[in-house]
């Protein structure tokens, strides 16, 4: 009896789950093709689960994996050698004329004409101003006629003077012998003496006179205003009939030669200390042709065609600015330079006959602003050098001091290295700058 009820129990409960099955296939069908196999839904979103899972592990390892490690850093590089430079210094200064004349009346009178072209170039000797003549015409008339009175005084003096010793030392003789009153010699005496004063007195009248008239006539002589030198003269400051002074502040126009033409530029006494240095030291050597040949550069950069010399240092030296002057001289056939203009003068102090130049893009500066550069070292690392530096040449540094010839500065790639960094070298192209001069 148990054992029918328990089956009887069992049976339905299978009959339960074939129920339930059946419903699931009605309303649940199982999909065709390679899903089939995964069975039921629960088990068919475990296997989707476990696929979705596979797929973001294989993307994570391949994103673990990345490229290849790169090789080394490429940097170009140029390599120093010693070459002989021409060093030469630039100095700021202006220009003044070789000569110039301030023309200005040396006696009083008023302008009759002018007889030049302001502007324009004129010749020593030439007539610039007429001042009237009129009254030194007149003064040195006067000036003649008194010097005739004057010699013609002197004439009747020396005539009268004869007689008047013989008197006198006639009556001395009778006096002595009481032939004749003693009052009688001594007025012939003093008769005598006061004959010879009047001489005297009119020969120094004619040396008056004369010098007199030599003063008229040179008074006459600057009415006419002439050129003292040959150049190019400026604006007049008179005008015909204006009164003009002698010797007067204004002059009444300027002559300046300007071929040739002096250039008078400044040059710190520290610098010149250091060039006297060098070459002693044997750091430069002098060229004796080239060493006082001078350029000069115009306001626009523009070199002048012409070379200058060096004619002069000045011996004293400016307390306030604690330099010198330097005087030269260039030709200046066309007129291109003008007094007053400010110019470069590219002075050559020397040859370096082992100049090591560095390219300007190799060298950077610290925080402190001391120079130092690159250099690719021994087994290819990168090794930083800290510089000392004398002056830019073009677009390089020339280098005293931190640098030696056979050195590799690296000009590229400098972003990419470290101290100590091994990297690939790759030569970089440079101009060729052996054998010519560096300013």
């Amino acid at each position: 009896m148990e054992t029918r009820d328990a089956q009887a129990v069992f049976g339905v409960g299978n009959q339960t789950r074939i129920s339930q099955a059946r419903f699931r296939r009605n309303h649940f069908p199982l999909p065709s093709g390679p899903l089939r196999h995964f069975g039921t839904v629960p088990k068919r979103l475990a296997g989707i689960g476990l696929l979705l899972t596979a797929l973001v592990l294989s993307g994570c390892k391949t994103k673990a994996e990345g490229p290849p490690a790169p090789g080394l850093p490429e940097v170009a590089t140029v390599t120093l050698e010693q070459e002989p430079v021409t060093l030469t210094t630039e100095l700021p200064g202006r220009t003044s004329a070789y000569l110039v004349a301030e023309i200005r009346p040396q006696v009083n009178g008023l302008i009759q004409s002018r007889q030049f072209q302001e502007g324009s170039n004129v010749k020593a000797g030439d007539l610039l101003y007429q001042i009237d003549p009129a009254p030194y015409q007149a003064a040195l008339a006067q000036a003649k006629a008194a010097l005739t009175t004057a010699e013609a005084e002197l004439v009747t003096a020396e005539a009268n003077l004869p007689a008047l010793r013989s008197r006198a030392e006639r009556l001395k003789t009778l006096a002595a012998t009481r032939a004749a009153a003693q009052q009688d010699a001594d007025d012939a005496g003093a008769a005598l003496r006061q004959a010879e004063a009047n001489l005297a007195a009119r020969k120094a009248s004619v040396e008056i006179n004369r010098a007199a008239l030599d003063s008229a006539r040179i008074n006459l002589s600057y009415t006419p205003i002439h050129a003292p030198i040959s150049g190019r003269i400026g604006i007049s400051n008179i005008t015909v009939g204006a009164l003009a002074a002698a010797y007067q502040l204004t002059p009444l126009a300027v002559i300046q030669q300007l071929d040739p033409i002096y250039v008078d530029v400044v040059q710190s006494n520290a610098e010149l200390l250091r060039l006297r240095s060098r070459l002693k030291s044997g750091q430069l050597k002098p060229d004796s042709s080239f060493q006082r040949k001078v350029k000069l550069s115009l306001e626009d950069k523009s070199i002048y065609p012409y070379d200058g010399t060096l004619q002069f240092r000045d011996v004293t030296v400016d307390p306030t600015t604690g330099s010198i002057t330097l005087r030269l001289v260039f030709p200046n056939p066309n007129n291109v330079l003008l007094p007053g203009m400010f110019v470069r003068a590219l002075v050559q102090e020397g040859i370096n006959q082992q100049a090591l130049l560095a390219p300007q893009q190799g060298v950077a500066r610290d925080t402190k602003g001391l120079p130092y550069a690159w250099i690719v070292g021994k087994d290819d690392k990168v090794e930083q050098r800290t510089l000392e530096l004398d002056r830019a040449i073009g677009d390089k540094w020339l280098v005293t001091s931190g640098l030696e010839a056979g050195d590799r500065i690296i000009v590229e790639g400098l972003q990419k290295v470290r101290p100590g960094d091994r990297v690939r070298v790759v030569p970089a192209p440079q101009p060729e700058t052996k054998g010519k001069s560096h300013v």
